[in-house]
């Protein structure tokens, strides 16, 4: 067993040297024999390829999300919940995702809304947030009390009094 284990290890040093050379790898004497022209044209030779695929991709990526916005469409008209594709990592998206369907809007901001609700009144966040619904701010998000969290600690129109305790400035 260790005899063969030591033929292997042994054949492995001189596969990796050239005849003759001291030590030099495989990987560089391949490009040894292609000149610098040869590079330049087989460079040149793909950037030509990306430009075809660059438009076929875009092409694709309109039509899914066509198809996106389509059963999308079809969700909410079966009243259902919109069962949107996952999202390819890095994708772009382009105009409105889901056609028909508008995002809510407010004549005020939310940071002013909060404080106008939080005037002269010390609330918690969960408080806040529904009172700033109840007052006619509308949002769709499933995640609102998150977002009201994240207004309040930033706004400088809020003052935090304590801890998930906060009042208009």
């Amino acid at each position: 067993m260790a005899k063969k284990a030591r033929k292997k290890t042994a054949r492995r040093k001189v596969a990796g040297r050239k005849a003759g050379g001291k030590g030099a790898s495989r990987r560089g004497a391949s490009l040894r024999g292609v000149t610098t022209t040869d590079l330049q044209a087989e460079l040149k030779r793909r950037a030509s390829e990306l430009g075809p695929l660059e438009a076929k991709r875009e092409a694709l990526m309109a039509e899914v999300a066509e198809i996106d916005g389509e059963i999308a469409f079809l969700s909410a008209a079966l009243g259902g919940a919109s069962r949107a594709p996952a999202r390819r990592a890095g994708a772009v998206r382009r105009g409105r995702a889901v056609p028909g369907r508008k995002r809510p809007r407010n004549e005020k901001s939310l940071e002013v809304a909060l404080s106008e609700v939080l005037k002269g009144k010390t609330m918690g966040v969960t408080e806040v947030a529904e009172a700033v619904q109840k007052a006619g701010y509308r949002t769709t998000s499933p995640n609102f009390r998150t977002i009201v969290n994240q207004t309040l600690i930033r706004s400088e129109l809020i003052k935090k009094i304590g801890r998930g305790a906060y009042t208009a400035k």
